[in-house]
């Protein structure tokens, strides 16, 4: 997406990624999103809504791990389509390198931080509870917060989003 403007923001690095986790967990702690849905909220939002808020309606099939199929985790879904908002292509377009490039680096950061990117077996721990306990509840907002703190990371690092007064 060349014509992607560019956002600027008036504070640390530091601060810009604890903004995007906590702003990520809140929506989906507060019951406002899961967790694929809270990630392209809170990118679309720090990209400065690029896309209409409907944008979200596409992230509503992949929680819990694709229509709680329990399969591939949700806020990885969630990252790789606000990965596709700013490296992604319409028809016609060849296809950007940074945009695959970055979604295997996502997905190795998931894979080493819990050891899988299949929700079932990151949740394993709560087998059977249904999404009911507040603990597996926790975890996957802690998730959540991680990939959408680590994608706008990437952005940061890139000069899709820049930071005023940060020490990069």
């Amino acid at each position: 997406m060349e014509d992607l403007k560019v956002i600027k923001y008036d504070t640390s690095k530091e601060n810009f990624l604890k903004q995007v986790k906590e702003e990520a967990e809140g929506y989906f702690q507060r019951g406002e999103f899961f967790c694929s849905e809270a990630v392209v909220q809170v990118i679309n939002d720090v990209l400065g809504k690029i896309y209409p808020d409907e944008v979200v309606k596409l992230a509503s099939g992949f929680p819990i791990g694709l229509g709680k199929a329990q399969c591939l985790c949700g806020a990885v879904s969630g990252g790789e389509m606000a990965l596709g908002m700013v490296y992604g292509r319409v028809h016609g377009e060849s296809m950007n390198p940074k945009m695959l490039e970055k979604a295997k680096e996502l997905h190795d950061y998931v894979k080493t931080e819990y050891k899988s990117l299949c929700c079932r077996v990151i949740t394993r721990q709560w087998s059977g509870d249904n999404f009911q306990s507040p603990e597996r509840k926790a975890h996957c907002v802690e998730i959540t917060g991680r990939v959408a703190e680590w994608v706008a990371e990437q952005l940061v690092d890139d000069g899709k989003i820049l930071l005023e007064g940060a020490k990069c």
